[in-house]
């Protein structure tokens, strides 16, 4: 296995590792001179225990960057082709049945008031799928917000929003994990002061400057910026982006992990299927205090398992991350596959158990439903 050191000069090559995937360990884009970035170890690879890299130090808000055409080398697995595409028409399917459909009156929705909350206080409210009210260092961020009732695409979502934006606070920051309609959604984000301060994946930025949105951060993989105190790391993940016919991958995806300044940590995936990426993060992010991980949108497996994890897999990377407690997210909102709409719930519950871990850190919250972190 070749091994890659982090340099602080520009265009680092991407480090090819044992299997089929190409790892990242360092930004491929043109690292801004004003900001030195902290010295790093050579990458010990996904299997190894040894420590990596501390985070690098942070950029500075706002600066315009000088992306590559393309991330499509990010893929830690091909895009389906021709013969996948055949399989699909032949057997898959994109929704469940009217078994499967069910249940949706099952589904838990319990609004509740957003927490209290201070400066010392980290607090979580889930507004359905990926939007998460997050609130700490005494900021309040918003997660992939999407509060349309219908995406492109997609039926109208089958629970209503478990956050009314009219109660939401003042809006302190935005982080979106990557393109795709079900994260990124223009209506929503059109409510949205556009001076309101947005962290976005390497080549997003351009899409929310068209949209006159004036604090727009874009990150690489392993690369942080700060607001108010609070350190906003842009992790990687194991998906892919497209928003049109003819953008697939022009932009990057990956989750968030939010530091407060006491060394409290939230990690929100995005969207991602499991693999070694989980490991690599809870050894550079230690002590991540609540996991936000995705658990539906899996079945047919073999179609979807490169991109989503299913609930036994959120388990593991709850595990492999060192996370003390995890919330699940991205099922109950939109029917986007074929799994029973109340299965993933059902199963990460017995996954959960079956690993032997505290009920008590399992936050299976209803949409609408909020915590604090102790």
């Amino acid at each position: 296995m070749t091994q890659q050191t982090e340099q602080t000069t520009e265009q680092v090559q991407p480090t090819q590792h044992s299997g089929s995937t190409t790892d990242f360990e360092s930004p491929t884009s043109t690292v801004p001179t004003t900001q030195p970035l902290s010295p790093a170890v050579p990458d010990p690879g996904p299997a190894s225990t040894t420590p990596l890299a501390p985070p690098l130090a942070p950029l500075p808000l706002g600066g315009r960057r000088h992306w590559p055409r393309s991330f499509a080398d990010r893929l830690t697995a091909p895009l389906p082709g021709l013969k996948a595409m055949a399989r699909f028409a032949r057997e898959g399917a994109v929704r469940p049945g009217r078994e499967g459909l069910k249940d949706i009156p099952l589904l838990p929705y319990e609004p509740q008031p957003l927490p209290a909350v201070d400066a010392h206080t980290v607090a979580v409210s889930w507004a359905g799928h990926a939007s998460w009210v997050v609130r700490i260092g005494g900021l309040t961020v918003l997660t992939d917000p999407v509060w349309s009732r219908r995406i492109l695409g997609t039926p109208a979502r089958i629970t209503p929003v478990g956050v009314p934006w009219s109660e939401l606070p003042r809006i302190d920051a935005v982080v979106i994990s990557h393109n795709h309609y079900d994260h990124l959604d223009a209506p929503t984000l059109r409510r949205l002061p556009r001076d309101t301060p947005v962290f976005v994946p390497a080549g997003l930025g351009r899409w929310f400057r068209r949209r006159r949105f004036t604090h727009v951060t874009e990150l690489d993989w392993w690369e942080a910026a700060e607001l108010g105190g609070v350190r906003f790391d842009f992790v990687p993940a194991h998906h892919w982006s497209k928003r049109s016919l003819t953008d697939s991958c022009r932009t990057l995806w990956g989750g968030w992990v939010l530091t407060d300044s006491a060394g409290r940590r939230v990690y929100f995936a995005g969207d991602t299927g499991y693999g070694h990426w989980f490991e690599r993060i809870g050894r550079r992010y230690p002590g991540i205090d609540l996991a936000l991980l995705p658990i539906g949108a899996y079945d047919p497996r073999w179609w979807l398992s490169d991109v989503h994890c299913d609930p036994e897999e959120a388990v593991r990377a709850a595990i492999d991350l060192g996370a003390h407690r995890m919330a699940p997210m991205h099922w109950g909102t939109f029917v986007l596959s074929a799994e029973p709409v109340l299965e993933p719930l059902t199963r990460v519950r017995a996954a959960w158990a079956n690993a032997g871990l505290a009920r008590e850190d399992l936050w299976d919250l209803p949409v609408g439903g909020a915590r604090v972190v102790e």
